[in-house]
């Protein structure tokens, strides 16, 4: 009897295989190699193309994105109560960067105090709706104040620095964050407030993103050369599309408006959000800094990644308000 053919069964890699199909295959390994190494080394080239272009990491910028708006989803629309949490950890890490790169401008802004009364009003807003907030808001500038005079009177922490100056720079911090940041608060407590609150915060993502992509691509005339020498009006015409189209959507499909109050929306956070981002590169041009930090990768700092959302936040829940008195 015929014994079967197994010559197929013969592993490529033993000693048995024929020398012709190991030699192929190795030839294709190299060619997957090399093509492996091709590719990482265009990917390579294109990320420093883009980072030398936006001044960001663009990798490291989609994964930390992907994180805190996966936070915010889940914050808010699962247990909204979480939000605050949510909301608490960002205001006081950025409370904390604000004053601390104050402080390095020359201004003597006591952080601890600062940390805690930016926290302490998040509740205080959620709870309490607006007059809970303006009285948090309020509590939390006379906690620094008093703090900051109690360091003078002592002479072991007394400071050279300017008092008033400290004073102010200390109560422009509770304002331009925690003031600002507590009006997103104040609109997820009301009912309904979670999905004005994220709408609002997705036509700023993308006004970013649109006015990123239009700048990166066809970017040529700066807007505000020495404000922010990055920006294009041809980036700011991406973003404001991006924001009619995505407003319009978000009304009809999200906040249940009409098409043309959804208009007017994404056109409101469009311009909030750029008047925001211009702001705080004017404060980083005035400080003599490029990001408020680095705990970002790729992004900066949280006041880097919260300049739009800051302003846009007040918009937003006046937008809220009309609407539904109408």
């Amino acid at each position: 009897m015929t014994e079967p053919d197994d010559t197929n069964d013969i592993d490529p890699g033993s000693p048995g295989a024929p020398s012709e199909l190991r030699a192929h295959m190795h030839q294709r390994r190299v060619e997957l190699e090399r093509q492996f190494e091709a590719t990482r080394a265009q990917f390579d080239a294109t990320q420093e193309r883009i980072q030398a272009r936006t001044g960001r990491n663009l990798l490291l910028a989609i994964v930390i994105g992907l994180v805190l708006g996966g936070g915010l989803l889940v914050s808010l629309l699962i247990v909204k109560e979480l939000f605050m949490v949510f909301a608490g950890v960002l205001v006081g890490f950025t409370t904390a960067e604000l004053a601390t790169a104050l402080r390095r401008a020359g201004y003597a802004v006591p952080r601890i105090p600062t940390v805690v009364g930016a926290v302490a009003v998040v509740p205080a807003a959620y709870y309490g709706g607006p007059a809970g907030q303006l009285l948090g808001v309020l509590a939390a500038i006379l906690l620094v104040a008093a703090w900051r005079l109690v360091e003078q009177a002592i002479p072991a922490t007394r400071r050279d620095s300017s008092l008033v100056a400290d004073l102010s720079a200390s109560v422009f911090v509770q304002v331009y964050v925690t003031f600002l940041a507590s009006f997103v608060v104040v609109l997820t407590a009301q009912e309904g407030g979670q999905w004005w609150a994220l709408g609002f915060i997705v036509i700023v993502v993308l006004a970013d993103t649109g006015a990123y992509a239009a700048g990166l691509t066809l970017g040529k005339h700066p807007m505000a050369p020495v404000i922010s020498p990055k920006k294009t009006w041809e980036g700011f015409a991406g973003g404001a599309i991006t924001c009619l189209v995505a407003g319009v959507l978000i009304g009809l499909f999200m906040l249940g408006t009409t098409w043309w109050f959804g208009l007017l929306f994404g056109a409101a956070i469009f311009l909030s959000a750029t008047l925001g981002d211009l702001a705080e590169s004017l404060i980083k041009r005035d400080i003599g800094i490029k990001d408020m930090s680095s705990k970002l990768p790729g992004h900066g700092g949280f006041l880097d990644r919260l300049d739009s959302i800051l302003p846009s936040a007040a918009v937003a829940f006046t937008a809220f308000l009309i609407y539904t008195a109408l």
